[in-house]
Formats: C-alpha cells, structure tokens, sequence
C-alpha cells in the first residue's frame, strides 16, 4: 500500500486553514480523519512538520497525495463536494494536441490541460512530484500504462504534436543530465531510460511530444526535457500531459491532477486531444473530462450489508457527504462517483463508502444469538501436521503472498504457453506486481531462495498455503486448495534427496504414494516425477531447471516437491 509523505501546514491550508495556531490540526485530529480514507499515520516530525500516511484503498489512487486527502475530508465538513466547472461546464478548448499515425501500436492514448494562475511552493512541488512518481509506479504499472509529464507552459507554443519518430531522429537534453542526446542514447544511457526502456523494446519507432516551434517537450514514457519538462519553484502556468496504453486510466489520471490543481487555486483549461482514428472516446477528445456515469442502487442491497435499516435520506446524504452526486428514488438511491474517481464496479462499493462515511461507530454491535463450538477442519489438521514433521525435518517456513506477477509465476518458470502456466488474473490490478494468483507453490519458494544468496548452505525451505487454480467446472471458474511447497539448495543437492524428505513426510502422515515419470517445463527431463496416492496425482518432484534458476538468478543447484494438501485430506 502507498505511503506518502505531506506537510502539516500545506495540508491545513488545502483544508481552507490559514495555519493560525488556534485553528491547526492536532495530529490527534487528523487521526481521526484519517479513518475517512482509510489512512494511517505512521510518523511525524514536530520540527519540520513532516506526516507519514499509509493508504489502505489500491482502489483510490485520487487519495495518494495531500490534495486527494484534504479534499475527502473537506467534503465531509462541508457537506458536499463543489463542483470542478472544467468538468461541469465543459467550456470550449483554445488548444489542441495533435496525435499522429502509427501510436496505435506503441502507446495510442493522451490526456492534457493546462493550469494557471497556482504559483508553486516548495511544499507543492514535492506533492506534484510524489503524485507524479506514485501514480506511475502503482497506478500506471511502472510506467508501462500510464506515465505523467508536467512543463513550464510559457515555454511551449500550441499546438502541441505527439508522433512517432526514428530513435536518431529527435534530440534534447534529458532531465538530470547536461548533454543533448538522441533517444536511442536515452535508452541506453539515462537512468531513467535504462529502468523503463524495456517498455518500448523492439519499436522501430518512439513517441515524442514536441510543440509548435519543434521544440522536443519529453519522450514518453521515459523522461521529459529539461529545458522545458523542469518545473521549479515560482512557476504559475503548466503544462499536464498523461499517455499511456488504457485510454480510461490515461483520462483519470489526468483528472486527479487538474483537480489537485484546481484545489490549490489553478485555473484548468481543457485541450482537445486530435487523433487520426477513432477511439472509445471518439476522434477528439476534450481532457479533463467526466467518465463517470450514475447507478441505480437497491435500498435493501445497502441496508442487508450494513445490518441496519438507514432509509433512503440517511444513505443519501452520507454518499453526498462522500463527495457523490446522488437522487433518490423509491426505494433506491442514483449514485455517481466525482470525476477523479473510477472505482465504482458493484453495489457493495457504495455499501463501503456509507460505512466509511458514517463512521463504523455509528452500527450497532449485535451479538451472536447462538453458541456454537468451533473445531479445526480437516484440511487445517492436514496442513499443522505436514508443518509439523517439516519443521522436524530441518526445514525452515516462509510465508508468502498469494498475489504475484505473471513474470514471476509463469515467464520465470518457463511455462509460456503450457497448460501448467494458466492462472486466474485479476480484473482490476492496480499494479502488474500483483495481477494474478500464484497456481503452484515454487515460484514463492524461489523468490525467497534468490534473496538468500549471502545466507550459509544448505537452504531448506518449505510453505503450506493457498493456490488458485482455474477450474472451468467451478461455479467460480477457479479453485482453492492448500498445497505444501518444498526446496532445498545448496552445492550438492540432487533428487535422492528431496526424494528422501517427500518418504518421511507420507510415513508420518500415514499414506502410500508412489512416482511416475512427468515431463515438466521447470524441472530437468528424466529428473522430475508426479506423486500419486490412490491412483490420483497430487504433485511433483525434480530438480529445478538449470534455465530457470538463472531466470532467478540462483548460482546453486535446486531440488524441490509439492504435494496437494487439500485432496489428500479428502482422500481420507
């Protein structure tokens, strides 16, 4: 989860504070507001005034900044949120953006505005740039769906070009650097360039933004110029742009900076955005804009989840006070989310935020009418006692995430294009580091091995936990078993080995198994077995691929099994 830093008296003047010491926030206060977004302070330094925030909601990214914060605790004081007139009124755009052909294949999607009138600090330019580094990385996947670009506006003449053009082509001096480069020499010099190039490896072709005068502006995604692309202190007219590859997320981002700079005092103006064919939002595309559309909620949805009977006024005005456009209906409230939001994907997110509105002290605590005694299943046995005899055995547990990369649980196990690859994604990552559910234990076994490369041999490893393993005939399209991983490593590890450790666990746990020759992408060929117990295979044995330790970076060699611990217990 993100955590931000912010400045107390910048943060009290975005809540309409002048700083006044009678009317500044306590930090006992502000922990209490907190709860409105769910944040949590996690530091403060009294001298330079300093806040540490740690944000719970992946799904909020309007809320990584000290604006976003401020905002969602001003509208709750005052009522309701007023309204931004750049997305209300949608006044006519004096300036355009032109994209060229052929981005459609590299990075197709722009955004842009223009703010004036908001003259930078100190304490601002640190929040433009935080919101800037965290909505790249989380939100915009490092880059790869969403990179931010903000200009001194009196340098750039309108309108403004993004195309496609040769590496040699386009040359500007990069920011942090002092010597004009091409953008091949970007790629390959740059910091910047060397940590995102992979983004655009294998294009024949870059995007660049240049202005009306050919005056190179950035090369998206990787760094801006510094002639024009180095915002400093004192400036009062900017220049936003967001690109990307999710037109949606491309807008959203940008509306979350014209609206942080509007809160600061900015005038936004709109660009239309001109591009050579159309796309889900048209041909010309005025930015910032609303994408927001209403949705009809059932009454009784909201008050069965909450357990408590509201009424139609009383979730009304706690959407409203949220920061929601809301009607109310018979028995149903419209609701609409504020432009820089686009998290709204079932009812039970607006059951969410009247709670968080409201305060969860305002439900009433009931207790339970009947006294049941609880019991371990049968799986959590299984599990303990495979723990147990692992442990005995000299291992050491790790505990890991569930949620992980396709990287790092299929490309690094090379299973491309293998059904042993196939996982369940999630639909609405907000980071490509956690976009998919791990389907076998090992990918978490080494990734914990190749940190432990200074640590003294052997290694034994081992992790009893949950997998997700897509399952057509499920009625959720997935399943979710506990499985028990194992790895050992170090100079002289073979399959006799771990082989050994797999028939002491089975006598201990009072089962026959036997092993088959198995062809497997992540284990050496003629090295690797499936463990089968009453005629049904529950796992597999071998000796890690050469390949894939090296995809790991792991310099010795890997023996390792894993074993379905939730069907073996079903088969007792």
């Amino acid at each position: 989860m993100p955590t931000i830093s912010i400045y107390k008296e910048d943060f009290e003047s975005l809540l309409g504070f002048t700083g006044r010491a009678k009317r500044s926030v306590s930090v006992e206060q502000l922990e209490e507001w907190l709860m409105l977004v769910k944040g949590e302070l996690k530091g403060h330094n009294a001298e330079t005034g300093e806040l540490r925030v740690e944000l719970q909601d992946s799904n909020r990214p309007d809320l990584w900044c000290c604006e976003g914060i401020a905002r969602q605790i001003r509208i709750k004081q005052q009522g309701r949120l007023k309204p931004y007139s750049f997305f209300s009124k949608k006044p006519k755009p004096t300036q355009r953006l032109i994209v060229g052909p052929g981005l459609e294949q590299v990075r197709p999607y722009v955004a842009a505005c223009t703010a004036k009138g908001y003259r930078v600090t100190d304490e601002g330019l640190a929040q433009l740039i935080q919101t800037q580094e965290k909505l790249a990385d989380i939100f915009g996947h490092k880059r790869k769906t969403v990179s931010i670009g903000i200009y001194q506006l009196s340098k750039i003449q309108f309108p403004v070009t993004y195309e496609l053009v040769k590496p040699d082509e386009a040359r500007f001096t990069p920011l942090g650097m002092e010597t004009v480069m091409t953008l091949s020499e970007i790629l390959m010099v740059h910091p910047k360039g060397l940590e995102h190039g992979h983004i655009l490896s294998g294009q024949s072709r870059l995007p660049i933004l240049r202005d009306a005068k050919n005056q190179p502006l950035s090369f998206p995604p990787i760094i801006n110029s510094r002639e024009v692309g180095e915002v400093r202190v004192g400036d009062d007219e900017l220049f936003v742009e967001v690109t990307g590859t999710d037109l949606a997320m491309v807008v959203l981002t940008l509306n979350i900076f014209a609206a942080n700079l509007a809160d600061r005092g900015a005038a936004i103006e709109p660009i239309e955005v001109q591009y050579p064919k159309s796309t889900p939002l048209g041909k010309r595309v005025v930015t910032p804009q609303d994408l927001g559309k209403p949705r009809t909620i059932q009454l009784k949805t909201i008050e069965q989840a909450l357990g408590q009977e509201l009424g139609v006024k009383t979730v009304k005005q706690a959407l409203e006070v949220y920061g929601y456009e809301v009607s109310a209906g018979k028995g149903t409230v419209k609701a609409k989310l504020p432009p820089y939001r686009q998290d709204l994907m079932h009812a039970m997110d607006v059951v969410e935020d009247v709670a968080v509105s409201r305060g969860y002290g305002e439900f009433a605590p009931v207790m339970p009418a009947q006294f049941t005694v609880g019991g371990l299943s049968r799986i959590e046995e299984t599990s303990d006692r495979a723990r147990e005899l692992m442990v005995g055995l000299g291992f050491q547990e790790i505990i890991s995430n569930i949620l992980g990369s396709p990287e790092n649980y299929r490309s690094a196990m090379r299973l491309d294009g293998t059904d042993w690859g196939q996982m369940v994604q999630v639909d609405n990552a907000m980071a490509l580091t956690f976009s998919c559910l791990r389907q076998w234990m090992l990918p978490s076994l080494l990734r914990v091995e190749a940190a432990s490369s200074r640590a003294f041999y052997p290694h034994r490893l081992f992790e009893a936990g949950e997998v997700a393993t897509p399952d057509s005939t499920h009625e959720l399209g997935s399943r979710t078993e506990v499985v028990l991983g194992s790895v050992i490593a170090h100079a002289g590890a073979h399959f006799s080995e771990i082989h050994s450790c797999v028939d002491v666990l089975f006598y201990y746990l009072g089962r026959e198994y036997s092993l088959e020759p198995v062809q497997h992408p992540s284990f050496l060929e003629g090295r690797a077995g499936r463990i089968v117990v009453a005629g049904k295979p529950l796992g597999v044995i071998g000796e890690v691929h050469p390949e894939v330790l090296e995809r790991w970076q792991i310099a010795v060699p890997v023996v390792a099994f894993e074993v379905n611990l939730t069907q073996l217990a079903d088969l007792a």
